[in-house]
């Protein structure tokens, strides 16, 4: 039962993500931009044939290989982490959500949407998108966490 429920939300993860990015392919064209925050956010149509940061630029069957296999990984930590530790399990699940919202554009557009662009203290960040937020989110979590039970550890 409980792997079920993972599965469902992955997929409602990976459905939010991919209706975001449909509904911004097809009300803003590639290349665009739309002000939302004056000087702090916009809405920017771009395709990233790299991964965050737009690295490693045209190595999608990398990038594809990658992400199958961390994928892999992190259902195989999600299965086996404690019951109890609702964090991980959390942060898996938002990892593999966002990985596998990605690797459907690259599989499917040999790209991804990105769309998300914000300009931080004059620093313009690189655009993303919701499954990176959901990759970010995740990674953050498990550092706090980890960060959490060495403090905790040491007293």
């Amino acid at each position: 039962m409980i792997y079920f429920l993972y599965l469902v939300f992955i997929t409602i993860f990976v459905l939010i993500d991919q209706y975001v990015k449909r509904i911004i392919t097809m009300n803003l064209h590639h290349g665009t931009s739309i002000t939302v925050i004056k000087g702090f956010f916009n809405l920017t149509h771009v395709h990233n044939y790299g991964a965050g940061f737009s690295i490693l630029q045209n190595a999608r069957s990398f990038l594809l290989a990658l992400t199958i296999i961390a994928c892999f990984i992190l259902a195989y930590l999600l299965i086996t982490a404690d019951k109890k530790d609702l964090v991980s399990k959390v942060s898996y699940l938002l990892i593999i959500s966002g990985a596998i919202g990605n690797f459907i554009d690259r599989i499917s557009l040999g790209y991804v949407i990105d769309f998300l662009d914000f300009k931080i203290f004059s620093y313009d960040f690189p655009v993303f998108n919701v499954a990176d937020c959901f990759i970010t989110v995740g990674c953050f979590l498990l550092i706090i966490k980890t960060l959490w039970e060495a403090r905790n550890a040491k007293d």
